[in-house]
């Protein structure tokens, strides 16, 4: 499972990036639903594309910090080093941002920001066998909860596919989770991404 974040310098061509594929199928049958992840820096961002093979795709909402866990939604949840807090990015086919940071489920803030499709400079494409999602996580972001931090050694993560309202309700991760109840926030389940 060990996946190297490739450093790019100008338009990213993703066809040539590692795929992390969120094919674990946790606490629910099959829904017949793909997904994958793939990542990839510059001095300045991360970068985060997401692809989900779908046909029922649900998108209700559109306010920041909504429920959006409960319409198709792709995720990435990491930690940096040294913290023992986690972001946890969730995202549905609308661009609607539900972004929170702390040690837990129960202990997180939630972040708001009225220009997040703007300021992480989210795209969607929808097509009639899924949609896709283009991200970016700005260095300058991550340096007001680490001041010193920059892209270089791992980050602690994992990604997911859910839709807890969607025609088949759905939980798939790219790291296993082993618990009995769904929970995607156990970072004591995330692994480890290395920075090229």
């Amino acid at each position: 499972m060990d996946y190297t974040i490739v450093k790019v310098n100008s338009l990213i061509d993703w066809t040539g990036i590692q795929v992390l594929p969120i094919d674990k199928v946790l606490w629910c049958e099959n829904p017949g639903i793909r997904a994958y992840g793939q990542l990839c820096y510059d001095e300045e961002n991360l970068y985060i594309h997401m692809n989900a093979t779908e046909k029922n795709i649900r998108a209700e909402y559109t306010a920041p910090l909504s429920p959006v866990h409960e319409d198709s939604c792709l995720e990435f949840f990491f930690r940096i080093p040294g913290s023992e807090n986690y972001f946890n990015f969730e995202i549905n086919p609308n661009g609607c941002m539900c972004l929170k940071y702390g040690p837990s489920r129960a202990e997180r803030i939630d972040i708001v920001k009225s220009d997040a499709i703007e300021y992480f400079n989210i795209h969607i494409n929808r097509s009639s066998e899924g949609w896709e999602l283009f991200y970016k996580i700005p260095l300058r972001f991550l340096r007001f909860f680490q001041p010193d931090y920059r892209f270089a050694g791992s980050l602690y993560a994992n990604l997911y596919k859910c839709g807890d309202k969607t025609v088949k309700e759905h939980f798939l991760a790219w790291a296993p989770i082993n618990t009995e109840k769904p929970d995607f926030h156990r970072p004591e389940f995330f692994k480890e991404l290395r920075f090229e």
